[in-house]
């Protein structure tokens, strides 16, 4: 857990990251969810938009506002392949393995809960 609050705190010093934090409706979701269905949504979502090899509108496929995975995934830079490939060292030309997706599930999450006990 060490190394991943360490790679947030360096991602956040980037004042593009900076600037996301839960906030309303996306804040309000994540309080009355607990952290393991956030971590269930966060699976399916980077299973889906940022797992495969060549995502659907990759550096567009992930909002910034609409559930806290999203948020999360900007302020982490987990958004994108590009994103991923820069900031974690995740490669872009193939498709994540599972312990790629476990990773980013787990820098989203802990995003998250560090968000919610601020």
């Amino acid at each position: 857990m060490d190394d991943i609050d360490e790679r947030i705190d360096a991602i956040a010093r980037q004042p593009f990251r900076a600037k996301f934090h839960l906030r309303g409706r996306d804040r309000a979701t994540a309080e009355l969810r607990d952290i393991r269905t956030l971590r269930l949504h966060a699976r399916d979502l980077i299973f889906k938009r940022l797992a495969p090899a060549a995502p659907h509108k990759d550096g567009k496929q992930t909002p910034y506002r609409g559930h806290p995975v999203f948020v999360a995934q900007h302020a982490t830079a987990t958004c994108c392949r590009t994103c991923l490939q820069r900031w974690h060292d995740v490669p872009t030309d193939r498709e994540l393995t599972r312990d790629e997706q476990a990773y980013v599930v787990d820098v989203v999450c802990r995003w998250i809960e560090r968000e919610l006990t601020s």
